[in-house]
């Protein structure tokens, strides 16, 4: 047993007295809690994601879905890539009345857009793709598009797989000088209340400028495991006294609904095969 002034054990240079170890175990503390935060965190919250988005809507002539998603499977979605397009995701509605398909590409920048755009319908293999596909007539009615931006409350915005699982579609319609307001009500409150009642957000945008309702329109997708868990989870979610209060300032301060008549539209949504979010 040692006597008198303590010694230095060699080698023990890591053991270090009360002090200094209660300093080192509150920095781990803190570093611990500021990771925990930022996993917890959409990824727009730590920087917008500021790529041009564009959905597109076809209208599919009838009896011609199965012959426009092959040529989709077969060599749209690759020649996308070929060009510097990214393919978010594809999906056919549940109830399919209007023959469509509804599908999410990315680019750099709306100048991308164009460029990447001329040279996709100047391929020579997408020519011949198109020719082949339409010898017995057109495939399409139809299209739509709109160009989108990242709202800066969505999630990271790129392609996922999870269990099987149903998509929703929704698009807001706002009252005059609203759009503000509830975006903030889906930043400070929604989302995460959406979270909380079982339901997967997947991404938000509002429409670019230049696009039509622009200044009062809200898109964004989610997910649910079914219809029926959708139905249970909006059932909770506006029962949540925590919503009821949010809706209700917001409501308040915005002279009213936030949301014109009619202006909350929902359709049901199933990923196709090619789809990379499904």
């Amino acid at each position: 047993m040692f006597q008198g002034s303590a010694r230095r054990i060699p080698g023990a240079h890591a053991v270090m007295d009360k002090p200094r170890a209660a300093l080192f175990n509150r920095a781990m503390f803190l570093r611990i809690l500021l990771l925990m935060i930022a996993a917890a965190l959409p990824a727009s919250a730590a920087e917008k994601d500021t790529r041009c988005f564009e959905m597109r809507t076809y209208y599919a002539a009838p009896g011609k879905l199965d012959e426009l998603l092959a040529r989709f499977r077969d060599h749209t979605v690759a020649l996308f890539e070929k060009h510097g397009i990214t393919n978010i995701g594809y999906w056919v509605p549940v109830e399919n009345t209007d023959h469509k398909l509804v599908y999410v590409i990315a680019f750099p920048s709306r100048e991308a857009h164009d460029k990447s755009w001329k040279e996709f319908g100047a391929d020579p293999d997408w020519q011949a793709a198109r020719k082949a596909s339409e010898e017995k007539g057109k495939l399409l009615t139809k299209v739509e598009a709109v160009f989108l931006n990242a709202t800066d409350f969505s999630p990271a915005i790129q392609p996922s797989i999870a269990a099987p699982r149903v998509f929703e579609l929704r698009t807001y319609t706002t009252t005059t000088g609203n759009l503000g307001r509830l975006q903030a009500r889906f930043r400070d409150h929604t989302v995460a209340l959406f979270a909380k009642h079982g339901m997967t957000n997947l991404f938000y945008w509002t429409p670019m400028a230049d696009q039509k309702n622009a200044d009062n329109t809200l898109v964004y997708l989610l997910a649910h495991k079914d219809a029926d868990a959708a139905k249970a989870s909006f059932g909770a979610f506006r029962a949540d006294p925590v919503w009821v209060a949010a809706k209700e300032a917001s409501e308040k301060d915005g002279g009213g609904s936030l949301t014109t008549e009619g202006g909350v539209k929902s359709e049901f949504l199933k990923a196709t095969d090619f789809s990379p979010t499904k």
